[in-house]
């Protein structure tokens, strides 16, 4: 079992930044790579961003390469989400995930969920 919590979420403003974080506990996390994915208000669950285990090679949604950034320490058992360039069609809630898929994009492909949390980009 791994347990997921999600922090950093909020309001802000369009073009403004966020960074969340997604601490891991449980089994051991560097087995497992890690994404994040998000859900707005009538929409399907959809990844934003992955990174592998050890050798954390990153990857993207195209709606949001060079403007989003993931990251990963495994001394601190933890995943982050830089969100730079903030745009209104960002908002929605936001999930960490883990999985022992290599370079997954599919929701059904990971094992393990954070409860989420809420980013707001105002216009």
């Amino acid at each position: 079992q791994v347990q997921l919590v999600e922090s950093g979420g909020g309001l802000v403003q369009a073009g403004g930044s966020l960074r969340l974080s997604c601490a891991a506990s449980g089994r051991t996390f560097r087995d497992y790579g890690m994404g994040w994915f998000r859900q707005a208000p009538g929409k399907e669950r959809e990844f934003v961003a992955g990174i592998t285990w050890r050798t954390s090679i990153t990857y993207y949604k195209d709606s949001v390469k060079g403007r989003f950034t993931i990251t990963r320490d495994n001394a601190k058992n933890t995943v982050y989400l830089q969100m730079n360039s903030l745009k209104p069609e960002d908002t929605a809630v936001y999930y960490c995930a883990a999985t022992s898929q290599y370079g997954s994009i599919l929701v059904g492909e990971y094992d393990y969920w954070g409860q989420g949390t809420q980013v707001t980009v105002s216009s």
